[in-house]
Formats: C-alpha cells, sequence, structure tokens
C-alpha cells in the first residue's frame, strides 16, 4: 500500500485560502483525470468540503507524487503552488489512513463528532468510481472509512458533540432552553444562499422559526432558496430581500445567521447598535443618528454605573460617524464578573481605561482576555443560573459560521445582543464533557487503521499464494497425465483416486505455509515475504502480475470485508 494525501483544511489554511482553493464540479472530475495521468498514481479521489480540500492518490514514489499532487491541487485550484505550499499536509500510507478515519468519525471536524462528513466521504467515493479513477486500495479504504465513522457513532456518545455547526451553533444561542422551544415563533435573517446557509436556513425551519428572510448578493439564489423553504412543508413563510435592506431588517428580526464568502464584515457593530437600540417593536430604521438615550439600559448588577454610560455614550458617538468600532472590549467590561481575576489583562476593568490613551493592540488583548474570562465564568457552575437569565433578555442572536467572520466581533458587547462565532463554538466544543467519547473514538480509529494495514498487506501477497497454487495444479496435472502413459490399464476409478491422492499430497504440503505466510505479511514490515516466496518456488513474475490485474478488475473486490 502506498497511499498518499496532500490537502489542507481547516486547521492548516485560514477560510479565505480555502475559499479560493474550492473546487467545482467539473475542477473536481479534471483533477482525478490529470491525476491518473500523472506518472506516480494509479488511483486517485478527492475530498472536497467546505472545510478541506484533500486529494488521495495510490502512489509508486513517495516525493514524486507529493510534488505531482500539490502542483495539480495548485493548478485546479487556481491557487498559485508558492501561495498553496504553506498549508498544505502530507500523510502517507499507515498516516494517511488514520487521517481519513479520524475525519470519518468527525475527530477533524471543526465540531468534533459532527456527522455530515460521512455523506461527503461518501461522495467522494462515488465521484472516483463514478471517473473510473478509484481502484481496489480507494474503493477498499473509503468503504472501510464509511463503516468505521458508523462505528464510532453507534458504539460512543460521540453524536453528542456531533451536531451539524449550525445545530451546534443555535444550542449555544439558546443557552440552557431546547432549541425548539427558544426558535418557536421567531423571525430569523439568514445572510448569503450556498451550502451552509441554505443548511442554515433549513435547520430553522426545521426547529420552529416562524419566517425566514434571505438576503444574497445574486438574488436569484437567496430567492431560489426561499422558495425550497417556502416548499419544504415546515410551514415556515420565507421571502428574499436585497442585501441593501439588510439593516432595515435587523430591526425586524430575532435570529441572524451569516455564512458569506465576503473578504470584510458584512455586519457592523454600528448596524448592530442601530438595530437594537431603535427597540424590538417592528418598524423602519431612524433615518438619522441613534440617541444615546434609545440604547436598552444595562441591568444594575452588570458593573458600576457611570462607566456603564460612558461605554455606551462612546459606542453611540462611533455609531453616528458611520465608522466601524475600534473598541475590542471595553463594553465587555460592563458586565464582566465581578470575581474575575485582571491577571494577564494589559488594559484592567475600568470602562473608561479601556478607550482613553490605550492603543489598539492594547485594546485586542483586553478583548481576547475579557472574552476568555467571560467564557470562563459561563462555564461555571454557580454562574448557571446568570448564565440563563441573560439568554432571556436578548434582542438580538446572532450567528456567525463564517471565517473570516462575517459579523463584526464588537457586537456581543452591546446590550441585548448574542453572538456566537467560530471561535466561540470551537471553545464551548473543545470544553464540552466528551472527553471519554473522544478517547473512545480515537481508540476505534486505532484498531481500524491496525486491521485495514494487516487485511492490505495480506492482500498483497494474495497473488503470489494465489500463482504458487496455480504452480502446483499446472505440475499435478503433467504428473497425472505422465502417469496415464505409463498405466493405461487404469480404470476410471483407480485414476480419480490417484489423482485425488495426489492433490491431497500437494495441498497439506502448500496449507501451512500459506497460511503462514499470509500472516506474517499481515505483520508491519511483511511485504518482503511474497518476494521470498516467488524466488523460493521460482514463480514467474508475469503469472504473479496477470493474477493482480485479474483480481483488482474483480467488480467483487469492491467489498473490503472479502477474505484474502
Amino acid at each position: 500500500m502506498s497511499l498518499l494525501v496532500v490537502g489542507l483544511s481547516h486547521r492548516s489554511a485560514p477560510v479565505s485560502v480555502l475559499e479560493r482553493a474550492s473546487l467545482p464540479a467539473d475542477a473536481k472530475t479534471k483533477l482525478l483525470h490529470d491525476t491518473l495521468a500523472a506518472e506516480p498514481a494509479t488511483e486517485a479521489t478527492v475530498l472536497a468540503t467546505c472545510n478541506r480540500i484533500e486529494l488521495y492518490a495510490d502512489v509508486d514514489k513517495f516525493h514524486a507524487g507529493v510534488a505531482e499532487l500539490s502542483t495539480l491541487l495548485a493548478q485546479h485550484s487556481g491557487v498559485a503552488l508558492e501561495e498553496l505550499t504553506p498549508y498544505l499536509y502530507v500523510h502517507y500510507e499507515d498516516r494517511a489512513v488514520h487521517h481519513l478515519f479520524s475525519v470519518a468519525c468527525g475527530l477533524d471536524s471543526m465540531v468534533v463528532g459532527e456527522g455530515q462528513i460521512l455523506g461527503q466521504i461518501k461522495d467522494a467515493l462515488a465521484l472516483g468510481q463514478e471517473q473510473h479513477s478509484a481502484g481496489r486500495l480507494i474503493n477498499d479504504l473509503f468503504q472501510q472509512a464509511l463503516r468505521v465513522g458508523k462505528r464510532a457513532h453507534s458504539e460512543t456518545g460521540i453524536d453528542r458533540a456531533g451536531q451539524s455547526l449550525v445545530t451546534f451553533g443555535l444550542q449555544q444561542l439558546a443557552v440552557h432552553t431546547p432549541v425548539a422551544e427558544w426558535a418557536s415563533g421567531k423571525r430569523a435573517l439568514v445572510i448569503g444562499a450556498g451550502s451552509m446557509s441554505s443548511l442554515a436556513a433549513a435547520t430553522l425551519a426545521r426547529v420552529g422559526i416562524a419566517e425566514i428572510a434571505v438576503a444574497n448578493r445574486t438574488a436569484e439564489r437567496a430567492e431560489r432558496l426561499a422558495e425550497i423553504l417556502v416548499a419544504s412543508g415546515t410551514g415556515v413563510r420565507a421571502s428574499a430581500i436585497p442585501m441593501a435592506e439588510v439593516a432595515d431588517e435587523l430591526t425586524r428580526v430575532d435570529v441572524v445567521v451569516s455564512c458569506t464568502g465576503a473578504t470584510g464584515l458584512v455586519l457592523t457593530a454600528d448596524d448592530v447598535l442601530a438595530a437594537v437600540s431603535f427597540g424590538a417593536v417592528p418598524g423602519p430604521a431612524p433615518a438619522g443618528p441613534v440617541a444615546a438615550d434609545a440604547v436598552p439600559s444595562v441591568p444594575a448588577q452588570a458593573g458600576p454605573g457611570p462607566a456603564d454610560a460612558d461605554v455606551l455614550a462612546r459606542l453611540v458617538a462611533a455609531a453616528e460617524v458611520g465608522a466601524r468600532l475600534a473598541d475590542a472590549g471595553a463594553a465587555r467590561t460592563i458586565s464582566a464578573p465581578a470575581d474575575t481575576e485582571a491577571d494577564g489583562c494589559p488594559v484592567g476593568l475600568d470602562g473608561r481605561s479601556a478607550l482613553t490613551g490605550v492603543d489598539a493592540s492594547s485594546l485586542e488583548l483586553h478583548g481576547t482576555w475579557a472574552d476568555q474570562g467571560e467564557a470562563a465564568a459561563q462555564r461555571q457552575p454557580r454562574r448557571s443560573a446568570r448564565t440563563q437569565a441573560h439568554a432571556t433578555d436578548v434582542r438580538l442572536a446572532l450567528l456567525d459560521l463564517a471565517m473570516p467572520r462575517d459579523i463584526d466581533a464588537a457586537v456581543h458587547r452591546i446590550p441585548g445582543v448574542r453572538l456566537v462565532d467560530i471561535e466561540s463554538l470551537a471553545e464551548a466544543s473543545a470544553d464540552a464533557p466528551m472527553a471519554a467519547d473522544v478517547d473512545a473514538v480515537r481508540g476505534i480509529v486505532a484498531q481500524e487503521v491496525a486491521a485495514f494495514g494487516a487485511a492490505q498487506r495480506a492482500a498483497h501477497i494474495t497473488p503470489t499464494v494465489v500463482a504458487l497454487r496455480a504452480m502446483a495444479a499446472e505440475v499435478v496435472a503433467m504428473e497425472v497425465a505422465r502417469l496415464d502413459g505409463r498405466l493405461p490399464d487404469l480404470d476410471e476409478r483407480q485414476r480419480a483416486e490417484v489423482t485425488q491422492t495426489v492433490r491431497r499430497v500437494v495441498d497439506k504440503l502448500l496449507h501451512a505455509p500459506t497460511v503462514r505466510v499470509k500472516q506474517l505479511a499481515s505483520e508491519p514490515g511483511g511485504a518482503g515475504y511474497a518476494d521470498a516466496l516467488r524466488e523460493l518456488f521460482d514463480l514467474d513474475p508475469q503469472t504473479v502480475a496477470s493474477v493482480s490485474r485479474a483480481d483488482a478488475a474483480d467488480p467483487k473486490n469492491d467489498d473490503p470485508g472479502r477474505a484474502s
């Protein structure tokens, strides 16, 4: 087995690079054909999702294979090789198998344990089969990966963290309230009409959102998604709106999910502040600047009163001039837990000092510190009551599934706003009480990788064993024919008995060595036993090769569970 994987994912590359390197269907097909045309590769398929692009191939030369596959990925993605190379990772042989099995179990997903990847692996296998680029190794590998993923989900509790990114994000927005109860009757805005946005819209409709507005740069795609939602049978009301009306729509909705390919912010803190400052009553957005007294008041226990008013006034001032909020943590100090330690904070807990006389870098460091402090506080059991109370006071819930972000991180410092983004999802997933399940899945992956490797190594020697038995059968036939010439008076019964006796002798002599050589070949480093067998019995290499070709062409070999 010489399996090679070259790829990039959300773990190795920023989403901006992943987006540029994305492969449409025709590009994936062309990539597979060009991979097979390349000298090092004999079979291949590609696994391409919004979070990863991986090219799997059976190669006969490692270094040449890496160079060729990397070049092909760059050519077909449209990203220059020198730009793509720093983000590429390479796995070979057993490590490549381990990687795919981990991916299939959701261990390499943005939200650990998510199950959508199994469908994407199935699609990758189907693509290789349709294009006739998947041979025995790719078929065996991907079918086994599907079984490993299903085993992980059935034998462990990894499904507790295995919701789709959308479902997991909605659970974070709902805090301790059941999602269906939290969503019931709400109005939502979905920004974007790609695969993730479409999934988000469908999920919102399924959990009970009453009305969904879809905004997208291409109006036709937004309209198409709205039509699909209406026809889904969930009873949701859906319509498409122009991107120019998003700011107005914010004043009328309770939930926003955004996932676009934009390189800049889609929703600024100014937009969100204006929407929640206008109030919860549906209606047109105010024509002029938002007045300071229009901002919702902050509960008294949230922090010192004078500092709160000062921070809010400055936020409103930023909104009035139409500037993006430079604050990376000042408003967060409004609700910072009183018992949170200030160790490591470059600014301190005073809201005024966070806005005056401090450079932007320190503000960002302070924002990071404040966010970590609040997240840590919310994870403490003693804060659970406060967290739930906060969820009931949310005026606008925002779910940002884009990388880079669509929504300004500063918005969750605005009273009445709750923001969940990719970073907070990753943190919540990492902190989920599922360490034992993850360890159990890792154990399953290790077992399956060892079993797959053993099966592949054993299968590697099978053509040699078949060729040996074919040679023995030929020797038996020749000797029986020679016996017929010497003893022509033997009747049919006697001739059959002699022939069967000779065959039994040969079979018994070959049985133990061939069984043992398969066992030895299945162990690491056992590939040399096939060569030794060919050398000892002087087997014709062409005969062995013909058996291998016939074996690979047998449709039954699509079943990796077949006995070798």
